[in-house]
């Protein structure tokens, strides 16, 4: 994902908008806007995933209140603090996770539960305000979704959003 200098600056009372660059026409338009930043965060998040599957980079801007009194607008980062800090450079060890499922051909719902499970990681990602993961972090994701059970899952999407 990549941030334009050249971003307009939205109209109106500050609240958190996030606008969109279109390379087709050159223009910007808003992507979201809400008066809290987690929806417009989440949603940056999902147009992110979007447009990388479709091959393309998204270019955009977080704008919101500014930091002291609020009544004017400021350009925010919408880089995560540290990749390092969540994702640790070293593997943990291997009897930290438990052993693979056995592989004995997926089902219909086995690949519907291990969807699912990719999902509620990601969606904890996104609320922690990790919302440009490379190859290597969705492979990361995916293992962890292939190896941990559905409970599990869910705690730590919930420790994720709760950064």
């Amino acid at each position: 994902m990549r941030t334009a200098l050249d971003s307009p600056r939205p109209q109106g009372t500050p609240r958190w908008v996030l606008m969109v660059h279109q390379p087709a026409t050159g223009t910007w338009h808003t992507g979201a806007e809400s008066p809290y930043r987690a929806p417009v965060l989440h949603a940056l998040g999902e147009m992110t995933r979007t447009v990388r599957a479709r091959g393309d980079d998204l270019t955009a801007a977080l704008w919101g209140p500014d930091d002291h009194d609020g009544t004017d607008w400021q350009r925010h980062d919408l880089a995560p603090a540290s990749t390092a800090e969540t994702f640790p450079a070293t593997a943990p060890p291997a009897t930290a996770l438990p052993a693979p499922r056995p592989a004995a051909g997926p089902t219909a719902l086995t690949e519907r539960l291990d969807d699912r499970r990719r999902q509620v990681l990601l969606a904890g990602l996104t609320r922690a305000g990790h919302h440009d993961l490379t190859a290597d972090d969705l492979t990361a994701v995916q293992t962890l979704a292939e190896r941990l059970d559905e409970t599990t899952l869910r705690t730590l999407a919930h420790w994720l959003a709760r950064r």
